[in-house]
C-alpha cells in the first residue's frame, strides 16, 4: 500500500481502532511532569521594539543567549539569538516580571504527558497521567472525561477531583514565525524557521516528586497499559536527586514488564538544563527503555555530547546516528526521530505492532496541532489528510529505501505545512499519536 493510501486508510479506521482499545480496556500511561504554559502574544515587531528600547546599539555579532534570564538585556539577547538561528530550546527565567510587563499571554497546559493526554482526548482515546504541578489552573485545563490520574487513595479520578499539594510551575512560550525580520544596528536578519523558545521558572519539576499511588496503580494493572511513557527529567539539577528518582523508576519498570512483557516502555527526550544530568540520565535509564524518541536537534546535541556528529539534512547520517545511540545505550527495541518533514524509526520489528501506522498517527496529530495551535479533532485530521506529503520527506524515504538501512529503518513523510502557526507541543502530539499503534 502506498503511503498516501495508508494515511487515508488509517484515518478512516481511527474511530474503530480507538473503540477497540476502549473495549479491551488498554490505554497509555503518561508521565512524568506537568506545568502551566503561558503562550505569549509574540511578533517579531515586538522584539524589534524591545531592542530599540533596551539595546539600541545591539549588533548581530554580539548575540549570546543567557544561561539564566534576570534582566531585560538578557531576555532580548536570548530571544533574538533563538529567532535568527531558527532553533528551539529552554532557558531559565529568574525574573517573571520581565515577561509580565512586556507580553500578554493565554494559559495552556505544559509537559509531554499532559499535552499527549490532551491530544489523545481530542480523538476520543483515554489515558492515565502523572501530575507534578497539580494547581487549580492545570487541573482545570486537564479536566476531561477521557483523562485520568490516580488519587492518594489509589483510585483513578479526573483532575477536577484533586486538591493542590505541589507548587505551580510556569513556563512562558515564545513562538516565532519563519520570515520575520530582526533589526540590529549593523544589519537585518530573517527568521529562517518557525520554532519556539521556552522560558522556564522551575519550581516543582526541579525536584520531580513521584506519585507512589500512580506507579502502584500501573504496576497492579499492568495489562491495561499498552505503553508506559516517560519524560521530563530535564529540569533536575542534582545528580543525587536524579539517581534516587531513576532508581525508583527502574524498580517500577521491572514490575511493569514482569506483569506485562509486551508493554512498551517509551521515553521522549527533551532539552536538558544540564549536560551532566542528561548524560547520567541516558546512561542510567536507556537500557530499560524499549523506544527512545527525539527530534533532529536533540539527536544532534545528544551525539555531540560524546564527540560524534550528525548531518540533519542527510537522512543516512541521521539513521547512523540513531543506530549509534541505540547501541551505545543498549535501547531495547529502537529509536525514533520526528521532524517537520518525516518521522523515522530505526530498530527491531515489534511483535503485534505496526510501527509505521504509529508514525502516521503521530504525524497526523502533530500537523493538526501545527495548523491551528489546538489539539487535532477528527474534523481537523480530515483537513490534514488532504495536505501534500513533504517533498523532502519523500526524497529521504526514497534514499533510505535504496540504502543498506532499507530493512532496518521505516520513514514516513509528514503532511507538510511551510509556516506552522504553532510549533508548541508538536513533539508531544506526535508522542500521543504513536501510542495508538501499541
Amino acid at each position: 500500500m502506498e503511503i498516501e493510501e495508508k494515511y487515508l486508510a488509517l484515518f478512516g479506521s481511527l474511530g474503530k481502532t480507538i473503540q477497540k482499545r476502549i473495549s479491551e480496556n488498554r490505554f497509555p500511561a503518561m508521565g512524568l511532569t506537568t506545568n502551566l504554559d503561558l503562550l505569549c502574544e509574540f511578533q517579531v515587531e515586538k522584539l524589534n521594539e524591545l531592542i530599540e528600547r533596551f539595546l539600541p546599539g545591539l549588533k548581530s555579532s554580539e548575540l549570546c543567549p543567557a544561561a539564566e534570564i534576570s534582566t531585560p538585556q538578557e531576555l532580548i539577547q536570548t530571544i533574538a539569538y533563538f529567532c535568527v538561528n531558527g532553533i528551539g530550546g529552554e532557558v531559565d527565567l529568574k525574573n517573571l516580571e520581565l515577561m509580565n510587563r512586556n507580553f500578554r499571554f493565554r494559559r495552556a497546559i505544559g509537559g509531554t504527558s499532559a499535552q499527549a493526554a490532551m491530544a489523545l482526548a481530542a480523538v476520543g482515546m483515554p489515558s492515565v497521567i502523572h501530575l507534578t504541578d497539580d494547581s487549580k489552573e492545570v487541573c482545570k485545563i486537564l479536566d476531561s472525561p477521557l483523562i485520568y490520574t490516580v488519587s492518594e487513595s489509589g483510585r483513578p479520578v479526573h483532575t477536577g477531583q484533586l486538591s493542590q499539594k505541589n507548587k505551580q510551575e510556569v513556563h512562558y512560550i515564545i513562538q516565532f514565525q519563519k520570515g520575520g525580520t530582526v533589526h540590529f544596528s549593523d544589519r537585518e536578519l530573517r527568521v529562517p524557521v518557525s520554532n519556539r523558545l521556552i522560558l522556564t521558572n522551575v519550581t516543582v519539576n526541579g525536584s520531580l516528586p513521584l506519585s507512589q499511588p500512580y506507579f502502584s496503580y500501573i504496576e497492579s494493572n499492568a495489562q491495561k497499559f499498552s505503553s508506559n511513557v516517560l519524560s521530563s527529567f530535564n529540569c533536575l539539577r542534582s545528580r543525587e536527586d536524579l539517581q534516587r528518582r531513576l532508581d525508583f523508576i527502574k524498580r517500577h519498570l521491572k514490575k511493569y514488564k514482569r506483569e506485562n512483557p509486551k508493554g512498551i516502555v517509551f521515553f521522549e527526550d527533551a532539552h536538558y538544563h544540564s549536560n551532566e544530568i542528561k548524560k547520567f540520565c541516558m546512561e542510567t535509564i536507556y537500557p530499560y527503555i524499549d523506544i527512545v524518541s527525539l527530534n533532529e536537534e536533540e539527536l544532534k546535541s545528544t551525539l555531540a555530547l560524546y564527540g560524534a556528529t550528525v548531518r540533519p539534512d542527510d537522512i543516512l547520517s541521521c539513521v547512523e546516528g540513531m543506530v549509534a545511540i541505540r547501541r551505545k545505550f543498549r535501547v531495547r527495541k529502537g529509536v525514533i526521530v520526528h521532524t517537520k518533514d518525516y518521522s523515522l524509526y530505526a530498530g527491531d520489528r515489534i511483535d503485534g505492532c505496526d510501527i509505521e501506522s504509529g508514525l502516521i498517527y503521530g504525524n497526523l496529530l502533530a500537523t493538526a496541532k501545527a495548523m491551528g495551535g489546538f489539539y487535532g479533532t477528527k474534523d481537523k485530521l480530515a483537513e490534514v489528510v488532504k495536505l501534500s506529503l513533504s517533498e523532502k520527506g519523500k526524497k529521504d524515504a526514497a534514499a533510505l529505501k535504496n540504502s543498506r538501512y532499507g530493512r532496518e529503518a521505516i520513514l514516513v513523510p509528514s503532511k507538510y505545512i511551510d509556516r506552522p502557526k504553532y510549533t508548541i507541543g508538536l513533539g508531544d502530539s506526535f508522542v500521543a499519536g504513536l501510542q495508538i499503534c501499541f
